[in-house]
């Protein structure tokens, strides 16, 4: 059965079932972002890309990122390195205009499959077990937050450099995922500004964006809590596997 309405604002045909799969998607993608900080776009964007098309995938994944996560941000908000934080926002800042240029200007194939070879890319690199081996330097944050902000308007995904950047750093793992817990939301704002200023948001984003949260902010609750209990370093390596067959997939697709 298809859903009209949704249909129109979309350009192409969207049935009930496919707007099943984007709310079960992004459930997974909120228990993945609980337990990590991180990770959900990088479970959202490749599949969303292929079933929406990058154009309203993109601005949707930076909703869910920028808002949805809210009930993490207040004990993020006291935990995390600001001092660390604030050279890489300042960078994305600087870059993400640069990323939401190319999502509006590259074919959307050529962009589904780089957010693809991007999780891809990553997950091997996390999966090898390699990090960044230098010192927190604002310089160093600046770049890699600028590096970061293109991916992010482009492809919805900006965390990897960051990620590998503070995952070697001496924090413990709390004020680490609080730190990037922090970066994703306020990252993502950044991107839905800059698509924002270049009139880049479809309307049926908000809405299908809309549907999408409640299952979202829910698994983002549960992973919260499954943090404290769960092995992380075992979650996050099915969570790379996942990641890395779901970007596969979508390149053969």
């Amino acid at each position: 059965m298809d859903t009209p309405t949704l249909s129109a604002l979309l350009g192409q045909p969207l049935s009930t079932s496919e707007v099943l799969l984007a709310i079960a998607i992004a459930a997974a993608a909120g228990v993945v972002r609980g337990v990590t900080g991180f990770g959900a776009a990088m479970v959202m964007a490749p599949p969303l890309a292929l079933l929406l098309g990058p154009a309203l995938a993109v601005p949707i994944v930076l909703l869910l990122e920028a808002f949805a996560a809210a009930p993490m941000l207040p004990q993020a908000s006291r935990l995390a390195r600001w001092k660390v934080l604030g050279p890489i926002l300042g960078g994305a800042a600087l870059c993400v205009p640069l990323g939401t240029a190319l999502l509006t200007t590259l074919d959307p194939q050529v962009t589904r499959r780089v957010i693809a070879f991007v999780v891809l890319g990553f997950g091997v690199v996390l999966l090898a077990g390699l990090r960044w081996s230098g010192r927190y330097r604002p310089a160093t944050g600046l770049a890699l937050g600028g590096f970061g902000g293109a991916m992010l308007g482009a492809t919805s995904i900006g965390g990897p450099p960051v990620i590998l950047y503070l995952l070697a750093g001496p924090d413990d793992a709390a004020t680490t995922r609080a730190t990037l817990t922090l970066y994703v939301a306020l990252s993502a704002s950044l991107g839905l500004a800059a698509l924002a200023w270049r009139d880049a948001i479809p309307l049926a984003a908000g809405g299908l964006g809309l549907a999408m949260a409640p299952l979202f902010m829910l698994g983002v609750v549960f992973g919260g809590r499954v943090f404290a209990r769960l092995s992380e370093q075992r979650f996050r390596r099915v969570t790379i596997w996942l990641m890395l067959a779901v970007s596969a997939w979508v390149l053969v697709a």
